[in-house]
């Protein structure tokens, strides 16, 4: 089991597969051992009943979600946040992978 769990929610869990697996390898580039996988938002609650995850980070297109989560997460302890656009459109994996574990702490 991975030391760190980061759960990123897209419109359908699509767009972000692409920069999940640009994400695991930055993370093997550093030695971290974190599980990163992506979801859609309407099977978003099923995953963090399912899985002990430490962050979520939201893609662009579902920001207006970002309330929503906090609401239901905040007092959980599990950080939410918006991925970078910009970091998002290069798909940058390694500077989204920055923002959660700065999420993370």
């Amino acid at each position: 089991m991975a030391e760190k769990t980061i759960m990123l929610c897209c419109a359908a869990g699509m767009s972000t597969s692409l920069l999940v697996s640009k994400m695991q390898k930055a993370a093997e580039a550093q030695n971290l051992d974190v599980e990163i996988f992506a979801t859609g938002a309407s099977d978003a609650d099923n995953q963090l009943e399912a899985k002990k995850i430490d962050c979520v980070l939201l893609g662009p297109q579902v920001r207006f979600m970002e309330g929503q989560f906090k609401e239901k997460l905040a007092p959980k302890g599990i950080g939410v946040e918006v991925i970078d656009m910009k970091a998002y459109g290069m798909m940058d994996g390694e500077t989204v992978l920055k923002q959660a574990l700065t999420l993370i702490g």
